[in-house]
């Protein structure tokens, strides 16, 4: 990988507002990341050889879809979705609690690195849509939040 390439990368981070970006080619791995001032939203792994078919378009939507009385949280990646940030712990959160902008919901485990899933608005957990350990994919709704 030449620098230009990193270069293309490293600004489609600053678009996408990415804090970490992994690309591998063949056998060599390329890792980017940067220190951010507000919370991380994702890192996007992607394989030169067998890159998703997901548009820059789609990468860059936000994760929250809004309803009347809702704010719709959908996984921004395909992968392994965790309530807790061990096997014995307690969840990041509950039906009912109050969440702050920026709180970690839950992680996304995808290609053994755990993403962390923030709150965009500060609300209430309304519904959990999904269970611990379940398989999802880009666009699944994870929690609803009432603002």
């Amino acid at each position: 990988m030449n620098e230009s390439d990193i270069r293309k990368y490293a600004g489609l981070m600053q678009e996408l507002g990415l804090t970490g970006l992994e690309i591998t080619e063949g056998d060599r791995v390329v890792r980017l990341e940067k220190n951010a001032p507000a919370p991380a939203r994702e890192t996007i792994v992607v394989d030169a050889g067998t890159a998703p078919a997901v548009s820059a378009a789609e990468a860059a939507a936000p994760k929250t879809g809004e309803s009347a009385d809702y704010i719709s949280v959908k996984s921004p990646l395909v992968g392994v979705f965790y309530a807790a940030p061990a096997e014995n712990a307690d969840p990041y959160v509950s039906m009912g609690d109050q969440v702050k902008t920026g709180q970690v919901l839950c992680v996304i485990e995808a290609m053994k690195l755990m993403n962390e899933i923030s709150a965009e608005v500060d609300g209430t957990v309304l519904e959990i849509c999904v269970t611990n350990g379940q398989m999802v994919e880009f666009g699944t709704e994870l929690f609803r939040i009432r603002k």
